[in-house]
């Protein structure tokens, strides 16, 4: 299947949007609006180009170069691994919305940060990327989705992020399922998405373009993000994978790939923990497990569409050959590999992330060298020309992508590190014991970049202080809360076992 069979109807996009796909077809005389090209300044010289971030949520970087995008019509990420560099393996730091989005505003590391869960991010007044451009002359705009101080997330699920080492388990997610909404008209499903899309668009025209200064423009989605399952109660988490007709039209239904599962024997604890607790150990259909994926590669159509709102009105104000686009997302989503939705996890669909970067003086490429979110920093302050500081996790994109990269004495060279999972691409395969050299280098490795066992505890000891704290200031009521979080079918089964375990947990009774 050619790219351009993959492009959209068009009746139900914008004028800007037809504008734009119409120019993009074989053979349209575009290419010099959006090839790379120098923007040069009053005096002659190469100015800041500006930027524009769109960051999604839960985006399975997989789709944007793996065979598997052809399940799924993505035009304008297909638009911008055509004029720009794709990224073959970027992964976010840590597959949770709060921790990695901390990681990507911060460029550091995660154990740097101490941002361990959905409610423990960055301090409010942290000092980040964007802060530094508006400081050194740009102007700077969000819309969307941020959660990097905070997430907004449920009791139950602070509670569940605590409660991970006690000795128990129940379920903390409703059963993850496919549905639909609207009909084959109904283009806008999630409309708080499109609601901040607009509003970047609209900024764009009625704003950047009279601006003297270059901008940077933020723009956070929660699509592909599943939504909450709202019949199981405001507290039950996000299991619904819900779409149109519209978007799902989109998909190529029978290109799907129904994922391997290990047995419930052979799962490693920790896997065996994950699906039990997301809801995911009981019977499914091959009939439900496609229309779950169905519905999510649906979900991602739509997100593309709101990213290509962004082109467009940066092509139709004249300002896509002056902007630097970059697409990226927190973290993947497993949307049932290895028995799982959801992310927290470092498997491929879970922690594999989008990274494509189109704009002035960027090569068409794609580029195979581990990258990771906390490069985000250091590439905004590179392209805004601040000095990157050496405290930085992360490593500067620009000398991977520019059509002539200068070594500017702020780079550093990136790590040389190398990931292949052709021979095992289900990951299906524990092969640690089997080269036991090799895991102890990488555990070398590891160790020398962070102190794992170390970081471990202090999380462990982070999640029981606060456990604690919380069971304290509501006193009385202790019982009777915990008991209607939403595990509450499991745990009013037998609500002693469950708090006696918690009481162990807190004592330092249960060995981890």
């Amino acid at each position: 299947m050619g790219r351009e069979s993959l492009l959209p109807p068009l009746a139900a996009a914008s004028p800007a949007v037809v504008a734009l796909v119409l120019l993009l077809l074989p053979g349209s005389p575009l290419g010099g609006a959006v090839k790379a090209r120098p923007l040069l300044s009053a005096d002659g010289s190469c100015g800041k180009p500006n930027v524009v971030l769109v960051v999604s949520d839960s985006f399975d970087g997989r789709l944007t170069f793996h065979p598997e995008n052809e399940t799924v019509a993505l035009p304008f990420i297909n638009l911008m691994e055509r004029y720009g560099s794709v990224f073959l393996n970027a992964y976010t730091n840590s597959p949770i919305c709060c921790p990695s989005r901390a990681a990507m505003w911060s460029g550091l590391f995660t154990h740097l940060t101490e941002s361990w869960n959905n409610f423990k991010g960055l301090e409010p007044n942290y000092t980040t990327w964007m802060d530094l451009m508006e400081k050194h002359g740009f102007y700077t705009q969000q819309y969307g989705k941020l959660d990097y101080t905070s997430g907004h997330h449920s009791l139950s699920n602070r509670v569940e992020a605590w409660t991970r080492n006690v000795d128990f388990l129940l379920h903390q997610e409703g059963r993850p399922v496919a549905d639909l909404t609207g009909n084959k008209t109904s283009v806008r499903v999630m409309q708080k998405d499109w609601k901040a899309t607009d509003e970047a668009a609209t900024w764009i025209r009625t704003k950047a373009t009279n601006l003297t200064q270059p901008f940077v423009l933020y723009l956070g989605l929660n699509l592909p993000h599943p939504y909450p399952s709202e019949s199981s109660g405001e507290n039950y988490g996000s299991s619904t994978f819900l779409t149109s007709p519209y978007w799902l039209e989109r998909v190529i239904y029978k290109a799907i790939k129904i994922p391997r599962w290990t047995p419930f024997s052979e799962m490693h604890p920790v896997d065996y923990y994950s699906s039990y607790t997301k809801n995911c150990t009981g019977k499914f259909t091959q009939k439900e497990i496609r229309d779950i994926r169905a519905h999510y590669y649906a979900m991602c159509a739509e997100t593309d569409a709101m990213l290509g709102e962004i082109i467009s009105a940066l092509n139709e104000t004249e300002l896509l050959h002056k902007t630097l686009v970059i697409f990226t997302a927190d973290h993947g989503e497993l949307a049932m590999e290895h028995r799982q939705f959801y992310k927290m996890s470092m498997y491929e669909a879970s922690s594999h992330i989008p990274l494509l970067i189109m704009g002035p003086n960027i090569k068409s490429q794609l580029i195979s060298n581990v990258v990771s979110l906390v490069d985000i920093y250091p590439t905004m302050l590179d392209i805004a020309r601040i000095p990157i500081p050496k405290n930085c996790s992360g490593y500067s994109l620009m000398p991977l992508v520019e059509d002539k990269a200068k070594e500017a004495p702020s780079r550093r060279l990136r790590p040389t590190w190398v990931l292949n999972l052709s021979a095992d691409p289900d990951e299906l395969t524990n092969v640690a014991t089997k080269f036991p050299a090799i895991t102890e280098s990488l555990n070398k490795k590891l160790l020398s970049i962070v102190d794992y066992p170390k970081v471990s505890a202090k999380v462990q000891e982070y999640n029981k202080q606060q456990f604690i704290n919380w069971k304290q200031n509501l006193g009385q009521n202790y019982s009777e809360t915990i008991a209607n979080l939403r595990w509450h079918q499991d745990w009013k089964k037998n609500p002693k076992k469950y708090e006696y375990a918690i009481d162990r947990w807190i004592k330092g009774d249960v060995d981890v």
